[in-house]
Formats: C-alpha cells, structure tokens, sequence
C-alpha cells in the first residue's frame, strides 16, 4: 500500500513574504496520523484540528516570521506503520518538530527513532510511562491515565458509591497499564475489584468478556478500550446480554466515533474525557472554529490542535529553530489556555493533570465537572 502524503499551508501565506517579495521559506511541522485503518476516522479529526492551528498560527505571522506547513504522513493505524512514517518524516531533515500519535503503543514504537532524531514530539498517548522513560523529546498534550484512573476511580466510588468493581482493558501498552492504574488508584479507596478481564484488540465478538462481567457480581464497570469500533462491539454485547451496571470508562467512550457505532448501547454510561465543548472558553471557542472550518462538524479532542499552537510559541519563544531551545520553551510553559485544558508542563513533559467528567445522555455528552490534581 502506498503512504499517503499531505502538507498543508494555510490561505494566508501570501502575506509572510520576504523582502524580495518571495514567499518566505516554510517552518515545517512532521505529523504522523491514521489516515487509513481502523482508526482513520478519529484521524481525520485529527488532522482536521492540526490544519485548523497551522491556519491560526499563520494568520497571526507565522513562526519566526515564517509560514507553518505540515507535512503529514500515514502510519495506517499499526505499529509498523507508525514507525515507518516517522522514518520517513525524520530522514526529510527539515521537520523541526512533529505530532506524533494519540495511541500509546505506536509511541512505544516510535519511541527509539524519536530519542535517536532529538526534536520535540508532541504526542497524545496515555500511557503514563512514556514521559517516564528518560526519553527528553516527548511532551504529552492530554493528561496520562494516572490522572484517568484517579478520576474514575474517585467519581465510582465517591460520587456513584459503588464499591464491587469489574475493570476491563486491552492487553495493549495503554489498557494494560491503564487497568494498573486504575486498581492501584481504587485500592487507595480500599477497594479490590473483584474482576479485571483482558481483551485483544480488534476482536469480532466479545461475549466471552461480557458474561465474565456478568457472572462477576460486579456491580460497576471500568473500562479501557484502545479502540473506538471495539468499545462499541463490547457496548451492543453488553445491552444484548443483559449487562445492565454503571459503567464509567477512558476516553473512547465519549468519542464521536464511538457514539455513533455504539448508539443507544452507551445510553446512561460515565467516562472520563479529556476535550469537552463545555469544559472551558478555550474549548469552546475551539469547537466553535472547527464547527466553522468543516461544515458544522464537531472535534472529539483537541490535542492535535493545542500541539501545533505549543510548538508554534515554544519556537517563537525560544527565537530560534534549535531543539534544546525550543524543548526547554515548551518545559517553561505555564498557564496556558488549550482546547484541552490550561497547560502547565512538568519536569517529564506532561502538560496536563485532570480530566473532564461525562455522562452519555441520549448520544450527547453531558459535562459534569473538571477534576485537577495538582502538579
């Protein structure tokens, strides 16, 4: 299969020109997204959003006085594929910084060629060990799932007062390490669960897995779902078979995505979500622009767009293309006001520290409340 490649240049560059009146040479920005896969639906929002910055860093100048474009390659929704894509982006030369992937497991893969290359990686996966890792060229634009786990833990047992837990989880990198987090952080509440069941991804049927939670006595449900169509099999299962507990789960239970596989199987259920339109001014004003850019359509995240605005300042701080320089802006950001939440980076490059609490009513997720932990 051939890999697509895209860049992308915003509608205004005619106005960053040089002095011979020649269009000013670009700041290039490497992105590796699922363009095709099962997971080239949520990447196209994705990319929609990184689009969507480029064209507001550029109508207010550019980077150091220099158009931003994006150059954008597939990684087809594999871990492979994920690694090729950044090869390809890195033996370019000129990409000064990249996005990398909202799933954790293609940023382990990637993860060697990002320290070997030393630019900044803006990233989206959840997985709390890669910002512990020792790798310096990973910061986090959505908060990890030590943040996750506390909070679904907390609002089930505090807030729902369920006390007798299923956990559900991929065996990938993000739902094994999310299901550890998420029985470390209700065992601080005194809380055992008296289930916690693995499933492979991409998987046809989930029967199996549903019935094990039903057979359990398990009355409330975590969950980590890698995969937006897997969630929404496991949620039909689940209605079919009678399962009929809370369930509060990771943030691909609120995708749009899912919610228009799953239907009215997710009806009623909780999950913590790190973008909600109702969640600040930030968020808003951002749903709105995109509503705007793409015909009335709605993001079900904003990572992708807060990383190429950080990457945008950090450069514009740091008043130069240099890696360390610009690592060390994005480190020294504090306070600032993303579609995801207020950034405030930490010594690991983690950006983020809570998460939004949902409720699915009849297709519409309802914001309930922030929760922040503090850094």
């Amino acid at each position: 299969m051939q890999i697509r490649r895209r860049t992308f240049l915003a509608g205004t560059l005619a106005a960053l020109t040089t002095a011979r009146g020649h269009a000013a040479e670009t700041i290039k920005i490497g992105m590796v997204s699922p363009l095709t896969g099962p997971a080239a639906e949520p990447g196209r929002i994705q990319l929609n959003s990184a689009h969507l910055a480029a064209d507001e860093v550029n109508q207010a100048g550019g980077v150091l006085g220099r158009p931003v474009e994006l150059i954008v390659e597939d990684d087809q929704t594999t871990n492979p594929g994920a690694v090729l894509a950044f090869s390809r982006l890195a033996n370019r030369g000129d990409c000064v910084g990249y996005i990398g992937s909202i799933r954790s497991t293609q940023m382990q893969a990637m993860a060697p060629d990002i320290a070997r290359v030393a630019r900044p990686v803006m990233f989206g996966g959840t997985d709390p060990t890669l910002t512990h890792s020792g790798n310096p060229w990973l910061f986090r634009c959505r908060p990890n799932d030590l943040y996750s786990a506390r909070v679904i833990a907390d609002f089930g047992v505090s807030d729902l007062k369920k006390r007798k837990w299923a956990v559900v989880y991929s065996t990938d990198a993000f739902g094994a390490n999310g299901m550890k987090a998420l029985v470390a952080a209700l065992d601080k509440l005194g809380v055992t669960p008296v289930l916690t069941q693995g499933y492979a991804n991409q998987q046809p049927d989930f029967t199996p897995v549903v019935l094990a939670v039903r057979g359990s006595g398990a009355e409330i449900m975590g969950s980590y779902f890698t995969y937006e169509p897997d969630q929404a099999v496991f949620a039909r299962q689940a209605r079919q078979l009678g399962l009929a507990i809370p369930w509060v789960g990771s943030p691909s239970i609120a995708s749009p995505v899912t919610l228009h596989l799953a239907g009215p199987a997710l009806f009623g259920t909780y999950g913590v979500a790190d973008f909600n339109v109702d969640s600040s001014p930030a968020a808003k004003a951002f749903a709105t622009a995109y509503g705007r850019a793409y015909g009335g359509a709605q993001p079900d995240n904003g990572w992708t767009y807060d990383g190429v605005h950080l990457l945008a300042r950090a450069i514009n701080a740091a008043g130069n293309t240099d890696p360390a320089a610009i690592r060390a802006a994005i480190l020294a950001t504090r306070d600032y006001q993303g579609a995801e939440g207020v950034y405030q980076f930490d010594a690991n490059g983690d950006g983020l520290h809570g998460y939004n609490v949902v409720r699915n009513d009849k297709g519409r997720m309802t914001f309930i409340r922030h929760i922040d932990f503090p850094v």
